[in-house]
């Protein structure tokens, strides 16, 4: 890998000898002798090093001891990424040149510096986002998966990582000796692979996203016998805008999410209607820049981690996770928001990522490159998906059931869809048929026209779906109260008899369910507007109305940290 020019302001800023003394009451001056680890790869990091004396090489290490150096630092560099704001496992190793002094400031503290001096705080930030940046471009401290970079698993665990900002790597054991080593010794069998092998040695076969998160120590809470202020289900845009302005006004905040944060939003390629963005955004970037911002205020992320059950009928709450652990809260926000609908097709389940895919994100495009596809769908999610792949796939099919596009999406991506070339769109059309291959792949695709009866067949690789989804509230049967479709009822939606069952007279607040202390926002509420933007305002909102449930029933949490509320 080439050495990063340390002379990038923006990734390196130098602090002053004025600058390091304000940050001397955040932290402990450490001394470190020639050669001596101030951390390395894979182990949890203790927070940022800002150096004072003295010289430290920082180094990209992988599991199969590949190494390239990234950068050297001295005097008045500060030595952190991103996941020391909530001392993730590091990504590189960092050892001293020569006798180092050094400022260590911990996670918690580290955050209180971006709180109370925002100026400096907003230069350091800056600086660990671009790091990170950098390390995921290069792979440097993540796994490494051992197998075709086009089999389903390959590009379902490639899938995950990259939704959680986590770096790593893709080796095919056909191109790379080291790789090929690894999979004669260790995956004797097709199933094995592909291998995910971690930092620390460990070598996983063919890992659920779960399996390889815990061998990566992406999952952890910090109090397992704390009470948080606020339990939030959901890391999509309207949890995390719970989570930035709870923990920005001094409530403590878990959030919880079973696959990656950034939800529907994560996955696409480009939001250009939402305010502010006049070039647009990518979903991943829109909901990773809100992930981070979570962080600074000191909401501790708990993903990937499934929550099966929440126990309404004591106070504090009590969500059962699905690895056995249970978190307490006095308030819970549910965001959970929606799963993606399935096409009620035969062979659907036995393609799903092996060419069926319910999101676009680089690594399926590259896949469909020069390719035709079929694209389902009619809404935002659908015409953003085909705009993205147009410049990717040969052809796309564009099959909406309905007449017209014009019923549910927005005019500017009809126009761009009418603009291409290569995107056809076959209106009152369904998919009726899925050919599968010998490998479990897709194979052939079919689809009626509804009007005719009329059918049609082709040899398709690679079938996207953007047909809606339904609530994923599966887990709070029994809990509240939710319409014939499975959505959260809030306010005055809430039916009375449900109100009085839980003891209430009272109707609910406009965000809060028919359980006391459970509060509903985003896609999962019945009656919510499904776009980006109204979700991010409901998250926002809710946090009024949880300042008024934890004032009337008890003080927050001496473990709240009191800041001035955001505008």
């Amino acid at each position: 890998m080439p050495r990063i020019d340390p002379r990038d302001e923006r990734m390196f800023p130098k602090l002053t000898g004025a600058e390091i003394d304000l940050l001397l009451r955040f932290g402990q001056v450490q001394r470190y002798g020639k050669d001596q680890p101030l951390f390395v790869t894979g182990e949890t990091a203790p927070g940022m090093f800002v150096l004072k004396t003295g010289r430290v090489k920082v180094t990209r290490r992988d599991p199969i001891r590949h190494l390239a150096p990234i950068v050297e630092q001295g005097p008045g560099d500060f030595v952190a990424e991103v996941g020391q704001l909530s001392g993730r496992p590091a990504l590189v190793d960092v050892h001293a040149v020569e006798d180092v002094e050094a400022l260590l400031i911990p996670p918690e503290n580290l955050r209180t510096v971006m709180i109370a001096e925002p100026e400096l705080g907003d230069r350091i930030m800056r600086a660990l986002i671009l790091r990170r940046v950098v390390l995921i471009e290069t792979g440097a401290g993540g796994p490494v998966l051992i197998g075709s970079a086009d089999a389903p698993d390959v590009v379902r665990l490639q899938g995950f990582l990259t939704r959680n900002a986590y770096p790593y790597q893709v080796l095919d054991p056909a191109m790379d000796h080291d790789a090929a080593d690894l999979v004669r010794k260790y995956a004797p069998s097709p199933m094995d692979l592909p291998l995910a092998v971690c930092p620390k040695g460990t070598i996983l076969k063919n890992p659920s996203e779960a399996e390889l998160a815990r061998a990566l120590g992406m999952v952890r809470i910090d109090g397992q016998d704390r009470t948080y202020d606020v339990a939030i289900v959901g890391a999509g845009p309207a949890g995390l805008a719970t989570a930035v302005y709870a923990a920005s006004e001094g409530l403590s905040v878990v959030v919880f999410d079973s696959r990656a944060f950034g939800g529907q939003a994560g996955a696409s390629a480009r939001i250009e209607n939402y305010l502010g963005f006049p070039t647009g955004i990518s979903g991943q970037a829109l909901t990773g820049r809100a992930y981070v911002q979570a962080q600074k205020f000191g909401a501790e992320m708990v993903i990937p981690t499934e929550v099966s059950r929440i126990d309404c009928s004591q106070n504090p709450l009590t969500l059962e996770l699905g690895d056995g652990v249970r978190a307490k809260a006095a308030a819970v926000v549910i965001a959970s928001g929606a799963r993606y609908r399935r096409l009620d097709v035969p062979n659907l389940g036995e393609c799903e990522g092996g060419g069926v895919w319910y999101w676009a994100s680089p690594i399926e495009a590259r896949l469909c490159r020069r390719e035709e596809i079929v694209l389902v769908g009619g809404g935002n999610s659908a015409g953003q998906a085909a705009v993205f792949l147009r410049d990717y796939a040969a052809k796309i099919w564009l099959l909406v059931r309905g007449p017209s596009l014009a019923e549910s999406m927005s005019q500017y991506l009809i126009d761009r869809i009418d603009a291409a070339r290569n995107i056809e769109v076959l209106k009152n059309t369904e998919v009726v048929a899925l050919s599968v291959s010998s490998h479990g792949t897709l194979e052939r695709v079919r689809w009626r026209l509804r009007t005719s009866g009329n059918e049609t067949e082709k040899p398709i690789r690679h079938l996207f779906l953007f047909i809606g989804a339904d609530p994923a509230t599966d887990w709070l049967q029994g809990c509240v109260s939710l319409d014939a479709k499975g959505f959260v009822q809030t306010g005055a939606s809430v039916p009375m008899q449900d109100v009085r069952s839980n003891n209430s007279a009272a109707q609910p607040l406009s965000l809060q369910s028919s359980a006391a202390g459970v509060f509903a926002v985003g896609d999962v509420r019945f009656g919510s507007v499904k776009r980006v933007g109204a979700a991010i305002g409901e998250g926002a909102a809710v946090v009024a109305q949880l300042h008024a449930y934890l004032a009337a029933t008890r003080t927050p949490s001496a473990e709240a940290r009191p800041q001035a509320r955001a505008s």
